[in-house]
């Protein structure tokens, strides 16, 4: 497997990384949000897809079941169990255990999935590349990344002004904290001068994570969820996104 040595996988950290990230209100958000931004390609004809970093496997899973071929690969071996076990009784999945840098057949998928991935990575904008490069004609990329604007306005509004002056960097890292958020019109001009376009876009829990108190029963996070649908893709609301998601197309 080829990794830069300061790319963050979670080995050690499977159970932790499905209770933080799934198991919240705002994991459930963001996958809810996820499945919208995807809706017409979850329900198009059947494609090849291969999903980077699939945690879980809950997107994967969302993917099979509505008819498509899904290679799942992650960094992570510990990570990859967990999957397999969630994904046991499904059809139509390969497993990989494999770092993206080391995926030499993006050519051949019709669907590429990347959810937040870049954001772990030592050279994440570099890394990206590999796969725009790669794709093949008429192919699209599913691409999310932790929003380096959004986590600047989270810590101004619980000053935390030394952080952000320090560039909201921090000595010992965090495992579960991104150690490379990125500002969206950075990574969309980064697209677009490597001859992608960029479809649509999408931001991920634009209101969740600025609330005071969070949904306190199930009817309040449905209307929480309803609001976030109703505005995901409008501006300015979408760059408020704690994650943006871009959905990306090679043209022909």
């Amino acid at each position: 497997m080829n990794k830069h040595e300061s790319d963050i996988h979670f080995d050690g950290l499977a159970s932790k990384f499905a209770t933080n990230i799934y198991g919240t209100t705002k994991g459930q958000l963001r996958h809810k949000v996820l499945l919208h931004a995807l809706d017409t390609h979850l329900h198009a004809t059947p494609m090849r897809v291969i999903e980077i970093g699939g945690g879980t496997g809950l997107m994967t899973k969302a993917f099979l079941s509505a008819g498509h071929n899904v290679v799942f690969t992650d960094a992570s071996a510990e990570i990859l169990a967990h999957a397999k076990v969630n994904l046991a009784e499904m059809e139509n999945v390969t497993f990989r255990h494999q770092t993206l840098q080391a995926v030499t057949d993006f050519n051949q998928f019709d669907m590429i999935i990347c959810h937040a991935v870049l954001e772990w990575l030592h050279t994440p904008l570099d890394t990206l590349s590999i796969i725009l490069n790669e794709m093949k004609a008429g192919s699209f990329l599913s691409l999310s990344f932790f929003n380096h604007d959004a986590a600047l306005f989270t810590n101004a509004l619980y000053g935390n002004f030394d952080y952000i002056a320090q560039g909201m960097k921090v000595r010992n890292q965090v495992r579960l904290n991104p150690k490379n958020p990125l500002r969206p019109q950075q990574v969309i001009e980064h697209v677009e001068n490597s001859g992608l376009y960029v479809e649509q876009v999408t931001g991920v829990r634009c209101f969740h994570d600025y609330m005071k108190g969070k949904p306190a029963d199930d009817h309040q996070l449905k209307q929480l969820l309803d609001l976030e649908i109703n505005y995901c893709q409008q501006t300015p609301f979408k760059w408020f996104g704690k994650y943006i998601h871009l959905l990306i197309k090679k043209p022909h």
